[in-house]
């Protein structure tokens, strides 16, 4: 019987970032490693395994079926990897990574995101806070936070654009037609500061159009069953919008918001893979969303 053979464990995790993140490299950047030691490390893994384990798909990699089997043991290998070094208190230093996202996104994105960090990082606490968007970027700035993401009425300095989304009125037209709001016009909103009310405002305002605040929330839940219940109209992207409600007409035009991502200044690794799944789910989605008929 000849030697085990020993897969080399950078490697192997090398290729499993690669292939989460979409890219080495994405995994030389996270791995802090040139990508000259990528390749080499690539090419050690095919090495060892005697057979080819990636093809050229356009102007990256793709696994070969060899590759795929070995994608599959090569997590397997590295969890229990991570949970050896877990259990001899190896991996008891490792800070827990705290995410901030606005309330929009945690119905949307946020569960789908979660599978896929667990996936790469399965023994990573992870910190959330599902807040106010206008604490976001502070947070980060101030340390609190290591990754958020925030709407911006522009991509401020530092911040990484994720998308450009239209913003709009909404409302539920049917209950809005039984009030009696021809004076003025009915808005709900959450409590300032808030970057949606001050469009709403400043859009009105500029239009010479009377409004007036029918309710103010810091809870999106709690401004949806407001809008629900026709309480008034308000300005949001199209983000996680309950079915009873839709676009508003004949208010005055709105401009686009972005969807930036915010880093600290000292990421760790684990905190930027779950950046750049961040900003991969939130792509995804308005992909989608692009495409499904109107």
């Amino acid at each position: 019987m000849g030697q085990p053979l020993n897969f080399d464990m950078d490697a192997l995790r090398t290729m499993v970032v690669g292939v989460e993140l979409g890219g080495f490299s994405h995994a030389a950047t996270r791995l802090h490693r040139s990508p000259s030691a990528i390749s080499m490390q690539l090419r050690k893994l095919e090495a060892q395994a005697g057979q080819p384990l990636f093809k050229r798909r356009g102007r990256g990699l793709a696994l070969t079926d060899a590759g795929t089997v070995l994608l599959r043991y090569a997590r397997r290998v590295l969890a229990l990897n991570d949970e050896l070094g877990n259990a001899l208190g190896a991996s008891d230093t490792r800070a827990a990574i705290r995410l901030g996202i606005p309330q929009d996104f945690a119905d949307v994105i946020l569960q789908a995101l979660l599978i896929r960090y667990a996936a790469s990082r399965p023994y990573v606490q992870l910190e959330i806070k599902a807040g106010r968007n206008f604490e976001l970027a502070a947070d980060v700035a101030s340390g609190k936070l290591d990754v958020a993401v925030a709407f911006a009425a522009v991509c401020p300095p530092g911040a990484e654009r994720i998308a450009t989304v239209p913003a709009v009125w909404l409302g539920c037209a049917p209950r809005l037609a039984r009030t009696d709001a021809a004076s003025s016009v009915p808005l709900t909103v959450f409590d300032g500061p808030c970057l949606f009310r001050d469009m709403a405002i400043d859009a009105l305002s500029r239009a010479g159009i009377a409004w007036r605040l029918t309710m103010t929330t810091p809870s999106l839940a709690s401004l949806w069953c407001g809008m629900q219940a026709g309480l008034g109209v308000t300005v949001r992207t199209m983000l996680g919008v309950p079915e009873r409600l839709s676009m508003f007409t004949g208010a005055p035009p709105l401009g686009p918001v972005e969807i930036v991502l915010h880093r600290a200044s000292r990421c760790s690794d684990d905190a930027h893979v779950l950046a750049d799944l961040l900003q991969d789910a939130i792509r995804s989605h308005y992909a989608r969303q692009q495409r499904q008929p109107h």
